[in-house]
């Protein structure tokens, strides 16, 4: 098992866990308000941040098995060869757009968040926590597209 084989593992396992907390956390919300009669105070925030890691770990996933919503009316009129180089073009873009909005701009947004000492209104978390996420998801985008563009080097240089 390789590197990028084990950090879909670790994806798939850590989105499934996410999902479960968050379908949970909805029922919770729905049990307490209609069947009991006293609704949960923390119950939305948590759904709120759930769905921010949920959103943002599965753009990574989805990017890594390259299922991503994507117009491929270009590419499948191409030769082989200028497929890969368009590829890897689009690679390098969503490696410049991850690089600067996710990983730089997520991380002074965690930064900031943590230097104001902003915390959630019902959970008492720092706010910093749960953007985390938005650098992290850079990364692991930038890792596929990285890889990406290995392969198709290699797909290149073989035909």
């Amino acid at each position: 098992m390789n590197l990028r084989q084990k950090i879909d593992k670790l994806l798939e396992i850590f989105l499934v866990v996410l999902m479960s907390t968050l379908v949970v956390d909805v029922v919770w919300q729905v049990a307490s308000r209609y069947i009991f009669s006293n609704p949960s105070s923390f119950t939305d925030e948590l759904a709120v941040f759930l769905l921010i890691w949920v959103g943002m770990a599965g753009a990574a996933y989805v990017k890594g098995k390259n299922e991503h919503l994507a117009i491929d009316i270009l590419p499948d009129k191409l030769t082989p060869n200028r497929k890969s180089r368009l590829l890897i073009f689009i690679n390098f873009l969503i490696i410049l757009f991850s690089l600067t909005i996710m990983v730089v701009g997520g991380t002074w947004l965690v930064y900031t968040r943590f230097q104001m000492g902003q915390v959630s209104s019902a959970l008492q978390v720092p706010i910093g926590y749960v953007y985390m996420i938005v650098p992290i998801s850079g990364l692991l985008m930038i890792y596929y597209s990285l890889d990406d563009i290995s392969q198709l080097i290699k797909t290149i240089k073989s035909n």
